[in-house]
């Protein structure tokens, strides 16, 4: 699977240990930035980038870190299509993906720890939507709020 994977600062230190474990379990890595540390940097700018390609399909899936992981995942959100959340335990890393189609990962670099970080993201890119008519449901009446936004709104 092709992930995109963005950070600001904040959520840098655990840049790497995510890198690691998605090449290790054999998945391809947009890297959407920073490519070094920059105190000064605004975490917008990656989750627009990762987002972006998320909704273009030049990546399947997303992980955004930031300080708290709350910026991005609001940023990513604005975003017609993407689905991001905050998650800090491994189940709703895979429920969120299992049942609500979520496809941007959101982590805070301040929070956790780059070992738990990396079970987060196993759990994350393990898990398939389940194609249950309930679940599709309700996703479909996530995705129907994005067609309510006027022209000229983030798509």
């Amino acid at each position: 699977m092709k992930i995109a994977v963005g950070t600001d600062h904040g959520g840098y230190p655990l840049k790497e240990a995510v890198v690691q474990v998605l090449d290790e379990l054999g998945h391809q890595v947009l890297d959407q930035g920073a490519y070094s540390y920059d105190p000064t940097d605004d975490y917008p700018d990656f989750a627009i980038a990762v987002g972006r390609a998320v909704q273009s399909g030049e990546a399947e899936r997303g992980i955004l870190l930031c300080g708290s992981g709350v910026g991005v995942a609001i940023v990513a959100n604005k975003l017609r299509g993407v689905r991001a959340c905050l998650c800090h335990d491994t189940y709703s890393a895979a429920q969120g993906v299992q049942h609500d189609a979520m496809n941007v990962l959101c982590l805070g670099g301040r929070v956790i720890g780059p070992a738990l970080a990396q079970e987060l993201v196993r759990a994350f890119v393990g898990a398939q939507f389940i194609e249950r008519e309930r679940y599709r449901r309700r996703v479909d009446k996530i995705n129907a709020l994005d067609e309510e936004r006027p022209v000229g709104s983030q798509s």
